[in-house]
């Protein structure tokens, strides 16, 4: 096996891994949520798009990472890297489309919790 095979493998692997971090916590959230209707009669939607919003971001913070090792060392070409680029601006777009729906406010904001946390009145 020579370096570049190895590398795509493990690139096969890592994004396999955020594929699979997707799903499950998919699956684990749909569970939980079920439970919590049928058990407690608690069911929050709201909770479960914050807890799918966080899961698909992780699977996409992964997923970047399979792409870059695929792109940068196993096939380096200056179509695959601009593949990647593009790749990783709508994946980029993505995150912050989700941490605004997650958070409610720009990840460089500060949190309103925070805010409450440190004694300082939101304005």
């Amino acid at each position: 096996m020579d370096f570049e095979a190895v590398f795509a493998d493990v690139a096969q692997v890592i994004e396999g891994t955020g594929v699979f971090i997707m799903a499950i916590g998919l699956g684990i959230l749909l569970v939980r949520y079920v439970y919590d209707v049928l058990r407690r009669r608690t069911g929050s939607y709201q909770r479960v798009r914050v807890n799918l919003g966080r899961v698909i971001l992780l699977g996409l913070e992964i997923l970047i990472v399979g792409d870059i090792i695929r792109s940068i060392i196993v096939d380096t070409s200056v179509e695959s890297v601009l593949v990647l680029g593009l790749i990783v601006v709508i994946r980029t777009v993505l995150s912050f489309a989700l941490e605004v729906e997650i958070s409610g406010s720009w990840p460089w904001q500060t949190r309103p919790a925070a805010d409450e946390a440190a004694g300082k009145s939101p304005s």
